[in-house]
């Protein structure tokens, strides 16, 4: 049975940072991208960063760039958002999910909420 497992969320001051987790099991996950997502209230859900299997690859979606970085640990089975200089408008729930070819499974969510 697969699962992914978000941690790290919670609430922040504007300006303030947090690292999510993802970490998963039930899976081959050194061969499967990550994504993290968030879907806020109102809004359609955003594909927030992307990482590639081997980690050598990344991409983040423009609102976020430089401040947002994923990254991942393979003998860990983690992929991680580290999230700095967080702002109101991305208080959201956070979703990781694991891809491969047709393959997808995703995250429970964690709920991001950025408030002073």
């Amino acid at each position: 049975q697969v699962q992914l497992v978000e941690s790290g969320g919670g609430l922040v001051q504007p300006g303030g940072s947090l690292r999510l987790s993802c970490t998963a099991s039930g899976l081959a996950f050194g061969r499967y991208a990550m994504s993290w997502y968030r879907h806020a209230p109102g809004k359609e859900r955003e594909l927030v960063a992307t990482i590639s299997s081997d980690g050598y690859s990344t991409s983040n979606t423009e609102s976020v760039n430089g401040r947002f970085t994923i990254s991942r640990d393979n003998p860990k089975n983690t992929v991680y958002l580290q999230m700095n200089t967080l702002k109101p408008e991305d208080t959201a729930v956070y979703y990781c999910k694991a891809f491969l070819q047709f393959l997808q499974y995703w995250g429970q969510g964690i709920q991001v909420t950025v408030s002073s």
